[in-house]
Formats: C-alpha cells, sequence, structure tokens
C-alpha cells in the first residue's frame, strides 16, 4: 500500500473549545493537509519536543525513548494506518535485533515519539485521500505559538463541533469550508468537508 510522508505543519487552538487541540501535519510533496484533534496534555508533549526544551523531569514519551534506547530498540518510523468514526490509528515500526516489530499506537503519542527519535511520519495513501484538507493557495508554514501551547495545554480532550451543519445548502458549505481554511480552522473545514462528503454519496 502506498505511503506519504508527512511533516509537523503547526499547532493550533481547537475553535470549539479553549483548551483542545490540532495538530496539523502536511505532506513533504504536496498541499494537502490533515488535521488531527489531540488533548491538551498530547499537545504540551509534542510543543516540548518541537521546541527541544527538555522538561526538569521526564515525560512519559521521554521516560518510553529512554526505555527504547537502554535496550537498543529502534523506532524506525510511524503509519498513520487507518481512519475509523474519526479517530486515526497509527503504528509504530520498531527494529530490535534486527527484526521488525509492529506496535498499535495513539496518533498523538505516535508523533510524539517520533519527534524525538527523529524518524519520518507516513500515511498511507488511501486515508489521506479521503481525510486530507487541500489548500488553494501556496503557503510557507512555520511552526508557531509553540510556547503559547506549553501554557495553556492541558488534559482535556476536545469537544465535537455541536453545529448542525445538515441545515446548510451545498453553496453555503463549500464557502463555509473556504472560510474555515482561509483562518486555519482546520478541525472546522474536516467537519464541513465531512457532510460535504456525505451528500455527494447520496
Amino acid at each position: 500500500m502506498k505511503k506519504i510522508e508527512l511533516e509537523i505543519i503547526n499547532i493550533t487552538q481547537g475553535f470549539t473549545h479553549h483548551h483542545s487541540y490540532a495538530v496539523v501535519l502536511g505532506e513533504i510533496k504536496g498541499k494537502r493537509r490533515l488535521p488531527i484533534v489531540i488533548g491538551g496534555t498530547e499537545a504540551q508533549a509534542i510543543a516540548i519536543a518541537l521546541e527541544n526544551m527538555p522538561p526538569a523531569r521526564p515525560l512519559t514519551h521521554d521516560l518510553f525513548k529512554t526505555v527504547m534506547d537502554t535496550f537498543h530498540v529502534t523506532l524506525s518510523e510511524i503509519i498513520i494506518t487507518n481512519l475509523m468514526d474519526g479517530v486515526f490509528y497509527s503504528k509504530l515500526i520498531c527494529i530490535f535485533n534486527g527484526e521488525e516489530y509492529e506496535i498499535d499506537s495513539r496518533t498523538s503519542d505516535a508523533i510524539a515519539l517520533a519527534i524525538r527519535f527523529n524518524c519520518p511520519i507516513y500515511i498511507y495513501g488511501n486515508i489521506l485521500d479521503n481525510s486530507g484538507l487541500i489548500l488553494m493557495e501556496e503557503t510557507n508554514p512555520e511552526i508557531d505559538e509553540i510556547e503559547d501551547v506549553i501554557l495553556d495545554a492541558v488534559s482535556s480532550v476536545s469537544e465535537k463541533d455541536k453545529t448542525d451543519y445538515t441545515i446548510y445548502t451545498y453553496k453555503e458549505l463549500s464557502k463555509m469550508l473556504d472560510e474555515a481554511l482561509a483562518n486555519e480552522n482546520y478541525e472546522k473545514a474536516a467537519t464541513i468537508r465531512d457532510e460535504l462528503n456525505k451528500r455527494e454519496k447520496q
């Protein structure tokens, strides 16, 4: 199955709740973006690793890496393997004594570890085809507002958008999608995109 390499574009604050976040991944050789909703704790773990800010005491992901390094286990890559009911599933591809092992993982944990091991992040092509958002214009994205994420991060999980998009016309939803992308509200854009896809299949 075709794999597409992704990079971390940004960590954004969720539009539905002050303490919800999304890590935005982008394909390295393309314009598509993949927003993944994460909790505050996961946002903190990813942000700290991106900024190379070692905590006073090891966080869970730092401890896990130390254990793997101690026992000579290498994380060669992570793969986002599935999307079910709005939840992304991932695997850690580990090498131990020359043998390859696949370990199930939450996607947020897999990303946090990938940064610490400096290993590539992949997604299967069919998943990105179904869930990726295409940017309409070229951008020069950078990781920003990381310090704000660290300061604000808490362990609350994102609330789903409660807006009833079924009441809008297809044209109205298309306009709302363009506005959400322009404002970098990727979580909102993903919800609107899902409603549009649902209507196209009817």
